[in-house]
This record gives C-alpha cells, structure tokens and sequence, in this order.
C-alpha cells in the first residue's frame, strides 16, 4: 500500500516517471492490486503512452468488476481510449462511467469530448453542462489544467490536442 500512495501521491506532485515505478512496485508485491493498475494506467496515459495504458486498465477491471468505484476504472479506460483515439470505444466506456456515477463531473467533461468527436453535438454539449453543472468553476480548458497539473504533460497535451480537447472545442468549450 505504501507504494500504491507514494505513486499516486508523485502523481499529483507531477513527477510522473517516479509515479509509474512506484506503481509498478505496488504490483510486483501484489498482482491483484486493481487499484495499482487502474492508477497505473492512467500514469501511462498521462506519460503520453495511452496503449499502454489500456491494457493496465482493463486488468483492473477484470481484477475487480464490482468495485464500488467502478465508475473511476470505465471513466480510466474510456479516457485512454479516447487519447488513443479509438472514439466509439471511448464513447461506450465513458457512458458506462456516467451510467455507474453520474455525480462525477470529469466523467461527463471526458465524455463530451467523445461524442462531439464522433459528431454527436447535441449530446456532447448536454454532457458538458452537466459537467459544469456538477462542477461549475471549471469553466475552460486552462482552468481544468490549473487544477489538475498532471494533464500538463507535454506528450499527453501532444495527444490531448488531437482528441480531448478538439473534441471539447467542438462542444463549445473555451481555452480560456
């Protein structure tokens, strides 16, 4: 446990690298760890490396289908997906988050993206406003980088642009 809380902990400290062998350490003591893939995986995303990520994820999934959080592992998956741009997976994935917790607003934010990138305007907009509804001072796209620095990442943003964000542009959602 100590290194699954060091690795999400060097997370949030930014220090991605440090991150990803932490939880990687976690799992090597624990091979049944879901909770070490899940934020494993989303290290990896973050890293820029989303197929990588996936499969990370969707151990964590199989690991523990019925974790009362699994909305965060759909919600993990189907932003991986997303980056990697595999849209309609994506889209199945983070409804699958919404439907198992709707009162999480990056889950919404992340699944407008989607559906404005396959062309599902209506709805990627009416996703939105429950994001903002749910989390009303995240009004643009610096904001929820400001927030949330580990998004920052050069190789993420690198792929963010071609996807995440594009797609909450399409949805209306300003840069700042």
């Amino acid at each position: 446990m100590a290194h699954f809380a060091m690795g999400v902990l060097r997370r949030i400290q930014v220090r991605l690298n440090d991150s990803q062998i932490e939880l990687q350490a976690a799992i090597a003591l624990d091979r049944n760890n879901a909770r070490a893939y899940q934020q494993l995986g989303l290290t990896l995303m973050w890293l820029g490396q989303p197929d990588a990520a996936i499969p990370q994820i969707k151990k964590a999934i199989r690991l523990n289908p019925h974790d009362p959080n699994i909305a965060s592992y759909y919600w993990a998956l189907g932003s991986a997906n997303l980056v990697s741009g595999h849209l309609d997976d994506a889209a199945i994935l983070l409804s699958k988050a919404r439907a198992a917790n709707p009162r999480l607003f990056f889950i919404h934010f992340w699944l407008a993206a989607s559906l404005a990138l396959k062309g599902n305007l209506d709805e990627a907009r009416s996703a939105l406003a429950d994001s903002i509804a749910l989390k009303p001072e995240i009004t643009s796209l610096a904001r929820w980088r400001a927030e949330s620095p580990w998004y920052t990442n050069p190789e993420f943003v690198t792929l963010a642009e071609k996807t995440l964000y594009a797609g909450l542009r399409r949805a209306g959602f300003p840069d700042n």
